[in-house]
């Protein structure tokens, strides 16, 4: 480590820097000081900046040191590498060898100045460590954090890492995360900003589809939410020795029973069908339906099925400042079917399972598309299963775990009365044998476990996505996703996914669903590898689309 002396204090802050190569000293002191603002402090109050030692001599680095008369602390990346930080990036990791250049040496450095040392923002294994008071922020070429040494008492029992009472403190101390709870700022509360409104015309093109996006061009496909390496093989030789019977009429009787099984529930409530886009046309044709209402952004087949039938579709629109999560108090009270979808696409949030059933009414029909449910860990907040809520229909896929888009094959779980009036708007034998036999296969046990694994990873997955894409200060994605994909805003997303295309990926436009316009995309989750090669690429595109 390179650097000029600072004496050791506590409460000394230390401004952590990552730049990329060509960065201006005009943008790092911009940044710095938009940090400082957001800390109540001036440069005054700094008493140097720490970074990456590949980075110190830097121009944007070392200008803005010497125009502010402040030394670089700077350190080797295996010392980066080793402090754990709150906000890491697989993309900075890969590029610096540190998930986060900025917060590592910002609490690397105070770690230093408390006199402890900067390996006791590794390990603390005396509890002396440094505070985050600021975290990574971004601009185009420029990271930013702010870090405060704490007083170092030698032997003292290590508290670990912890939030502080600011709200977006964190603690230099060990590698696991640790909230002290007294410190802990609770959550605060929005009041929705949900709107509802009557559709009679409309602009979005409810009919486009993941699938558009990547036909007859050789692309990497992150439109379509379809689990890649699907079908397994198991279950492509149970659908192919299933051509055999293609002789004799389709008989559902086993899968149903096996839908039921899997659901704890009697036959009688379930009702096979031509995947879920078939259920929604049922419903829409089948019900005594007055006032529909659609909570939106959602999938767009229910209502366009709701307005091939005839129906004037009202929307709940859900907004981005709310997180795109529901208020029941959105819903009018007069509506006799409400949609909503849950996890729901295209924003990924999950909603609690008592707030959607708290939309029940007597005389309404209360859907829930839980076609990703299953892509959940645990399933948790699935109303699949449940008798106790009036009205509920619940509609379930085997599209996306299982790849199985081309065989079309799904389910209804709703109250009996509800099961046979759907039942009677079907034609004879609407789902295939080889579909039969995949339905009833995808109820084992065995095949309930590998979906059960296959959750756990795309969230593993999923939360390596979100981390690239933190990285840049033009994107925002919707952090609270919980299904297998990711809903995120970008200007000009428009052009932005054009410029992807021209770099082989193929990603979702956002403007079909209503709610959303140009500015969105939805991203399907992939494996790390894939995940990798698309951050590089959306890099370039971001630069390209200006």
């Amino acid at each position: 480590m390179a650097s000029a002396h600072v004496r050791a204090r506590a409460g000394a802050v230390v401004a952590g820097v990552g730049a990329r190569s060509g960065a201006s000293a005009d943008e790092v002191l911009a940044l710095l000081e938009q940090v400082l603002r957001e800390a109540g402090l001036t440069a005054a109050d700094v008493a140097a900046l720490a970074t990456l030692d590949a980075r110190a001599g830097e121009p944007g680095v070392a200008g803005a040191a010497e125009r502010w008369g402040l030394p670089v602390r700077a350190f080797g990346s295996e010392v980066l590498a080793s402090v754990p930080v709150p906000h890491p990036s697989s993309a900075a990791e890969a590029a610096t060898g540190t998930a986060s250049v900025a917060e590592a040496a910002a609490l690397a450095g105070a770690a230093e100045l408390s006199g402890a040392g900067a390996d006791a923002a590794t390990a603390a294994p005396g509890g002396a460590g440094a505070e985050l008071l600021v975290p990574k922020r971004k601009s185009r070429g420029v990271t930013c954090a702010l870090a405060r040494s704490l007083p170092f008492v030698a032997n003292e029992e290590s508290t670990g890492a912890r939030l502080l009472s600011r709200g977006h403190g964190y603690t230099g101390g060990k590698a696991a995360f640790d909230p002290v709870p007294e410190l802990r700022t609770p959550p605060t509360h929005h009041p929705t900003a949900a709107m509802y409104t009557h559709t009679h015309s409309d602009a979005h093109d409810l009919r486009h589809h993941g699938d558009a996006e990547v036909r007859d061009e050789k692309l990497i496909d992150l439109a379509v939410n379809v689990r890649t390496h699907t079908p397994p093989e198991w279950l492509r030789e149970r659908i192919a020795a299933s051509l055999a019977g293609l002789a004799a009429y389709p008989d559902g009787r086993a899968a149903r029973a096996a839908v039921a099984e899997r659901h704890d529930l009697p036959t009688r409530r379930v009702l096979l069908t031509s995947g879920a886009a078939e259920a929604f046309v049922l419903l829409a044709r089948a019900l005594p339906v007055r006032r529909p209402v659609v909570v939106h952004p959602q999938f767009t087949e229910p209502e366009a099925a709701l307005r091939d039938a005839g129906h004037e579709v009202g929307r709940v629109l859900l907004r981005e400042k709310d997180g795109f999560r529901l208020d029941p108090a959105a819903v009018p009270e007069d509506a006799d079917l409400v949609v909503i979808g849950n996890p729901t696409n295209p924003t990924s949030v999950l909603h609690p399972a008592e707030t959607i059933a708290s939309l029940a009414r007597p005389g309404r029909t209360l859907v829930v598309d839980e076609a990703f449910m299953d892509a959940v860990p645990g399933e948790r907040e699935a109303l699949a299963g449940r008798t106790d809520v009036p009205g509920l229909v619940v509609l379930r896929s085997l599209t996306k775990t299982w790849g199985l888009a081309g065989l079309r094959v799904g389910y209804v779980l709703a109250e009996p009365e509800t099961v046979d009036a759907l039942e009677r708007a079907q034609p004879l034998w609407p789902v295939s044998t080889p579909a039969l036999v995949a339905a009833e296969a995808c109820m084992s046990r065995l095949a309930l476990a590998e979906a059960e694994h296959a959750a756990h990873r795309i969230g593993v997955e999923r939360a390596h996505l979100l981390a690239g894409l933190a990285e840049f200060d033009e994107v925002r994605a919707v952090a609270a996703a919980e299904g297998p994909f990711v809903l995120l805003r970008i200007e000009r997303a428009d052009a932005v996914r054009e410029r992807l295309r021209a770099l082989g990926f193929a990603v979702r436009r956002g403007d079909t669903f209503p709610g959303l316009d140009r500015n969105w995309l939805r991203l399907a989750v992939r494996d790390r590898t894939t995940t990798n090669r698309f951050l590089q690429a959306l890099d370039q595109a971001l630069l390209a689309a200006g």
